[in-house]
């Protein structure tokens, strides 16, 4: 059994009232919020103000605050972790509050393996589940068990299994509207021993099949450290949409006329595209609207050139959906949150 807890949790700190949130969301736009709160140990859960304008934040890195937000701000540093193991797994539990990269590379370095196509995403465990996050052939969802949470209307906590969590391709019960009121607390993970590397990207396939799982990692860290900018350096969220899926026969017909389109066929039937070559290869990978821009190495990330407003990224968002609707017939989704003065927005 291991524990990495954290005995010293950091006190709880009083509100801040209309508090600066522009380092709070890696896009950097500058917003403000109404009310700012540090949840740094569950003690505090019961006297956390709920109501439709309360969000909730790990390190912002998938979150766009577009405008100043007139609601309260909850940001989620619960730390620490467990892992024990059966005679075929390693049971992990991770507080939502841990970075999880940390986390990754924590697992890695004890020899539980599994998570390493999802190095080097940003964010927080507790983040993971909400997204689904996923990235060279593998998603987090495959690895969790359960999810531990509040319930702010309840003013109770919960545990889902697996199955009620509901996971999709970069979607769960938890990023539904109907669901934020629920604060992620804790995420539970059934790690198989038997690891198998998972090389199924055209970045992994020259790889051995014998390949290690610190090798693997390593060669996960190069490809995004090569394709994807640094938030520090560049502000971003990473990839800013999600790939579409489309019905197989509407795949065929798209790639007898772009044979270069890459594809990737589904267990559902559908197929999935690749939505950085829709953008690039329809001549959007110059466009910028003020300091808004289409990163140059990887058209999926739109990027902050220095002084972007929140009105510029959302017309050069607009822009690259229509462009990309009326060149191939595929509608492209944010996969990030994207935060207006009253909250989440439900379309761009």
């Amino acid at each position: 059994m291991l524990t990495k807890d954290n005995k010293w949790p950091m006190p709880a700190q009083q509100p801040q009232h209309f508090a600066n949130i522009t380092n709070l969301h890696s896009f950097a736009l500058p917003a403000t919020c109404r009310q700012l709160i540090e949840l740094t140990c569950q003690s505090q859960l019961p006297e956390v103000p709920w109501n439709a304008q309360t969000l909730i934040l790990g390190e912002g890195t998938n979150t766009i605050f577009l405008d100043n937000f007139n609601g309260c701000v909850l940001v989620n540093k619960l730390k620490g972790l467990h892992v024990k193991e059966t005679a075929t797994d390693f049971l992990v539990t991770a507080q939502a509050g841990e970075n999880w990269h940390d986390f990754v590379v924590f697992l890695h370095d004890k020899g539980i393996h599994g998570l390493e196509n999802l190095a080097l995403i940003p964010g927080t465990v507790g983040a993971a589940p909400v997204q689904n996050i996923g990235a060279y052939g593998v998603e987090v969802g495959t690895f969790i068990e359960a999810v531990a949470g509040w319930d702010c209307k309840k003013s109770e906590a919960t545990l889902w299994s697996h199955n009620e969590c509901s996971f999709g391709y970069r979607s769960s019960r938890f990023k539904r509207p109907e669901w934020r009121h629920i604060i992620i607390t804790a995420v539970h993970f059934r790690i198989p021993k038997n690891w198998q590397p998972v090389l199924s990207y055209k970045e992994l396939m020259d790889l051995p099949e014998n390949v290690s799982a610190t090798q693997l990692m390593e060669r996960i860290i190069a490809v995004r450290t090569e394709k994807l900018p640094d938030p520090s350096d560049i502000p971003n969220a990473g990839s800013f949409f999600k790939n579409p899926t489309v019905p197989e026969e509407f795949a065929r017909t798209l790639k007898a006329k772009y044979p270069e389109l890459p594809q990737y066929p589904q267990a559902n039937g559908q197929v999935k595209l690749a939505a950085a070559w829709l953008i690039e290869q329809a001549g959007l990978k110059q466009v910028a609207y003020g300091d808004a821009a289409v990163h140059q190495r990887q058209a999926l990330v739109l990027i902050n050139l220095g002084s972007a407003k929140g009105e510029e990224l959302k017309r050069l968002a607009q822009h690259i959906i229509r462009v990309v609707f009326e060149t191939y017939g595929v509608q492209l989704e944010p996969e990030v949150r994207l935060i207006s003065a009253e909250g989440l927005m439900a379309h761009i």
